[in-house]
């Protein structure tokens, strides 16, 4: 008997890319829209749609309103331009009613949110960094009081505040309307959340390590806070422009009022002798700061947040 041998024309199998341990290609990813119901995303589609509809019609109507005479702010169509662009003509004659008295209140509402917006985000910044990162006993009682702050509503401390300047005799000063502003529970909050989860304890450390004071420390630590310091000073700067009940309390000087209660003192005038183009013209005027402020700054809030996020 005779061993056999295999054919030597049998053939090898073949090692495939994927054997040889090359890597697999990897399969696209579907978009998430991709996955979603088409019925779905036409009902979100139509809900926002309408949200933004109802948001910026208002808006829309002043920018309207502002550019029309006299006699055609309630005749014709209110949401469309009159025959007559006069939208010149009416910032002129708002900067020149009263003695102009509007480019005063102008001046008060940038001085109390500017540097009320400045004041309270520096002081935010520092309590919530020392929540943050100073541990010491009733740091979480502390911070509890600061969360019962953030849910109470501006009008319950009108009465309040009012009772407290007025016993100190500063009721009618530029100091009853500023030192308020400077308060801002919420931007304590955030910037103690913000601080908490961007800011490496290593760091601090070897701040202290290499003889560096805690104001060296926290200012090189607030480069870090930087979009949340920016977006407390865009809340506070908002929220101490469109303020009205706490001026409209403190203040019974027309010379030392913002721009909201100027305007509303203009609107119970009842058209005699500024008329209500003025007052639409006005306002549209007063909104003109507060988006400067969003555009200017948006660019660095987002660059900000997107540094915060990769690190």
């Amino acid at each position: 008997m005779t061993a056999t041998t295999p054919s030597a024309t049998t053939p090898t199998p073949t090692r495939t890319g994927s054997a040889a341990g090359e890597p697999r290609p990897r399969r696209p990813r579907a978009h998430p829209f991709t996955t979603v119901n088409p019925a779905s995303r036409l009902f979100v589609l139509a809900v926002m749609s309408l949200f933004a509809l109802y948001f910026l019609l208002p808006v829309w109507w002043l920018v309207v309103s502002a550019t029309k005479g006299s006699g055609e702010i309630f005749s014709g169509n209110g949401f469309w331009f009159g025959e007559d662009f006069a939208l010149v003509r009416n910032i002129r004659t708002l900067f020149e009613a009263q003695g102009g008295i509007y480019s005063r209140w102008l001046l008060n509402s940038l001085l109390y949110a500017v540097g009320g917006g400045i004041v309270s985000t520096l002081l935010a910044s520092m309590c919530g960094y020392a929540l943050a990162k100073f541990p010491f006993p009733g740091r979480e009682a502390v911070f509890g009081t600061v969360l019962a702050a953030v849910l109470l509503p501006a009008p319950v401390l009108a009465i309040p505040l009012y009772l407290v300047f007025s016993y100190t005799g500063t009721i009618n000063t530029f100091w009853a309307v500023f030192i308020p502003s400077i308060v801002s529970p919420f931007g304590v909050y955030l910037s103690r959340i913000y601080a908490a989860s961007s800011i490496p304890d290593a760091l601090i450390e070897s701040g202290r390590l290499d003889g560096a004071g805690e104001l060296r420390i926290f200012a090189m630590c607030a480069r870090l806070m930087a979009p949340a310091m920016v977006t407390v000073f865009l809340f506070q700067f908002v929220a101490i422009w469109t303020n009205f009940l706490l001026p409209s309390l403190m203040l019974a000087d027309t010379s030392l009022q913002p721009v909201t209660v100027g305007l509303v003192g203009w609107r119970e005038l009842q058209g005699y002798p500024i008329s209500y183009t003025t007052v639409v013209t006005g306002a549209l005027v007063s909104v003109v700061p507060v988006v400067a402020m969003f555009v200017s700054l948006q660019s660095f809030w987002s660059k900000g947040l997107v540094t915060g996020a990769v690190k």
